[in-house]
């Protein structure tokens, strides 16, 4: 299928690895000029390297900035500016890990606030104004079924991707009439590098195979109905098509590529 994405400029934040790297190489696969963002300027530039090997002929470029840090943000953002905006903005960055409540004091909520949603903010608030006045754009939250279904021991994890589904309803609201749409993709348990990394170390920690612990993990979650993790391919999917004109009535929309961990209708 053509998404029709020839001549568009996207962000993926978050792209160096995981679902933000899969994200970014479909939509160049699409035709998209993509702009690579991580922290580290040395994957940021190894990134860019391999999308373009893969995609010969694409446009992809790289603008590396911590996303948790306003200044930061308003570095990438004159970038940006200069590149003349973007039409698409995949807000992907996120921090995820357990973390129990009665022991998360301000500085872990601070720095789960800062990269799962303030990122998202700061992003958003600069280049939707530049959507609307083109008459053109889509913004996409990469967000969780967490944010949905809030786990016991991901307290601010789940809040926070609450939070920026709020945020993406909220922002649908002003594109009103236009051809800007703004919509979540609740993606459920992703074999992501930072997940396949914090499980081997649990793995290692506990002597037990990798394999057996993802078995266990697959199996805790008991309302699955993939019955495995989720591979970033599969998230990567639902966001390009959001990110296209083919997707021109959805908006202000939570949509889900979860595994069928949430048991709610909608």
């Amino acid at each position: 299928m053509d998404l029709r994405l020839d001549g568009t400029t996207a962000l993926v934040t978050g792209s160096t690895q995981g679902i933000g790297r899969a994200v970014a190489d479909r939509l160049a696969a699409e035709g998209a000029a993509v702009i690579v963002n991580g922290r580290d300027e040395a994957r940021v530039a190894s990134t860019v390297e391999a999308l373009r090997a893969a995609h010969p002929g694409a446009s992809v470029e790289g603008v590396p900035a911590d996303l948790a840090d306003a200044a930061d943000t308003a570095r990438l953002l004159v970038a940006l500016d200069d590149r003349g905006g973007v039409d698409v903005l995949v807000n992907n960055v996120g921090l995820f890990g357990l973390d129990e409540f009665a022991s998360a004091g301000d500085d872990v909520w601070a720095r789960y606030l800062d990269v799962n949603l303030m990122s998202g903010v700061r992003l958003s608030r600069h280049l939707l104004g530049g959507m609307l006045e083109r008459g053109r754009g889509r913004i996409v939250f990469v967000g969780s079924e967490s944010g949905v279904d809030v786990p016991g021991d991901m307290i601010p994890y789940g809040v926070t991707k609450s939070a920026t589904i709020a945020l993406g309803a909220g922002l649908a609201k002003l594109t009103r009439g236009t051809g800007v749409t703004v919509n979540t993709v609740l993606g459920g348990p992703t074999w992501s590098d930072g997940v396949a990394t914090a499980v081997a170390g649990v793995a290692a920690a506990q002597g037990v195979p990798v394999d057996q612990l993802k078995e266990a993990l697959v199996a805790r979650r008991g309302t699955s109905l993939l019955q495995r993790f989720i591979d970033p391919d599969e998230i990567s999917s639902l966001v390009a098509y959001l990110a296209s004109p083919l997707a021109s009535a959805t908006n202000g929309a939570a949509l889900r590529a979860d595994g069928g961990v949430l048991t709610g209708l909608l």
